[in-house]
């Protein structure tokens, strides 16, 4: 393995960087970074050794990681209602999870910073013209005109402030009374309630209903107790764009040590996880707990220099590996690297990915993914690791808590017809509240009988 050498914020500019924007002004780029360098960090670095400790039990088998959200988020789709929405759903798998697995659930969101989006090419023909291709809210606008795509650095910026809009919200509904467990049935939306999975999700509120009573009758002051009225749900993203995250990246005073304070979890995509690139450069050296995409075609070999490079220390949590090789792949792709990563002595979390593996484009011309194929895969990413004696450790899916019809199958058998009816996502598509707490009870089966 090469030498590393000396790790600083900005020693991934020395590196080869892919998926970055061509900034037509590097001048309004400085500016924009320099007035992020200045701004508060979004996160704290306690905050992030916490889910630190928190994955180290899921690496240990102990608990269950639950990291859900947006593809990407978007400038003019945020409000509070959204973003309610989405942790409401988040809280909805997380009780399934719970109270049927009998673990923790750690609650990490796709949200607060999931702007940028990796793209297979740097331009797309509109109407027989080149544009740039569209590159999250953070680079560029989706509207489909030349004007709109050229790489704006100013939406750096407004990136950082709907960051922090966004956490301020989730802290206040986490801890200010929105998820507390007396509450379980409210936390389902009207046109989940109406479904079989919904009522399966009531029936189960009813039984956590009837365990508080029994808790109160016992003496037992649930109103008091944290744990039952308030949640921690951290912050992820792809860090996409170095040279925002580099702006973010702050000493911490306690421990001297550097963390990316846009998050508190970063990962690197299946598209920049090159072991000598700048996207492993930078993350190797942030405090935070971190994840990289594991796709079809990483070997072995490749996957311990990974986890060498990334974790030298060996730190339970500090490291989570995303698989995302598809449902017809997953079970004989994964097994090999399970086996090498345990025989090597890693102590990584193992997440599904089953979304990025299964996008299709159906005969309506909409880019989808089928609820079976994603089911397909989490049950082939379980019997992989019941066959090597290994801990399934999470699952790591783009949902949104809205009624929205992107994603085909699923408990109302949605049709290549129904797309057109709410198909909203700026990226790429993603389940609705209902396919997600239809995806929570299979997963929750499928842990069950590995267990």
């Amino acid at each position: 393995m090469e030498s590393r050498g000396t790790w600083t914020p900005s020693s991934w500019q020395e590196r080869a960087v892919k998926q970055q924007p061509t900034w037509p002004d590097p001048a309004a780029l400085e500016s924009s970074l320099k007035q992020i360098a200045t701004l508060p960090p979004l996160v704290f670095a306690g905050e992030a050794r916490s889910l630190q400790t928190e994955l180290g039990r899921v690496a240990s088998g102990n608990a269950f990681l639950l990291q859900a959200g947006d593809c990407a988020e978007s400038f003019e789709d945020f409000s509070a209602d959204n973003i309610r929405e989405k942790l409401r759903v988040i809280l909805q798998m997380a009780i399934i999870l719970t109270y049927s697995v009998g673990v923790p659930i750690v609650k990490v969101g796709r949200m607060a910073g999931q702007f940028a989006k990796p793209r297979s090419s740097d331009f797309e023909t509109v109407g027989g013209i080149d544009i740039p291709s569209f590159r999250g809210h953070i680079v560029n606008d989706a509207t489909a005109s030349e004007a709109a795509r050229i790489p704006n650095p100013e939406r750096l910026v407004q990136a950082y402030h709907q960051s922090a809009s966004t956490l301020n919200l989730l802290r206040a509904f986490t801890k200010g009374g929105f998820a507390d467990l007396s509450h379980v049935h409210s936390w389902t939306q009207e046109f989940v309630a109406s479904s079989p999975e919904g009522q399966r999700y009531e029936k189960l509120a009813a039984e956590i209903d009837r365990a508080l009573s029994f808790m109160r009758a016992c003496g037992i002051e649930t109103e008091a107790n944290s744990n039952l009225s308030e949640v921690d749900v951290y912050t992820s993203h792809e860090a996409l764009i170095v040279g925002y995250e580099e702006a973010l990246t702050r000493r911490d005073s306690i421990t001297g040590d550097w963390y990316d304070c846009s998050a508190h979890m970063l990962w690197i995509g299946e598209r920049t996880r090159e072991l000598d690139g700048a996207h492993v450069e930078f993350l190797r050296g942030v405090g935070n707990p971190i994840g990289c995409k594991v796709g079809p075609t990483m070997t072995a070999e490749e996957l311990l220099e990974l986890c060498a490079i990334l974790n030298p220390s060996r730190i339970p949590g500090r490291l989570t590996l995303i698989t995302r090789m598809g449902a017809d792949k997953i079970e004989e792709g994964l097994r090999p690297l399970l086996r090498a990563v345990a025989d090597a002595g890693h102590p990584v979390v193992w997440a599904c990915d089953p979304m990025h593996g299964n996008t299709f484009t159906a005969p309506s011309g909409r880019k989808t993914r089928h609820f079976d194929d994603i089911v397909r895969e989490i049950s082939g990413f379980v019997r992989a690791h019941r066959a090597e004696g290994t801990w399934p450790g999470g699952i790591h899916v783009e949902l949104t808590g809205e009624n929205v019809t992107e994603c085909l199958g699923g408990g109302d058998e949605l049709l290549d017809s129904d797309l057109d009816s709410r198909y909203e996502t700026v990226c790429d598509p993603r389940l609705n509240a209902r396919q997600g707490v239809d995806l929570a009870f299979r997963v929750a089966e499928l842990i069950q009988d590995f267990t």
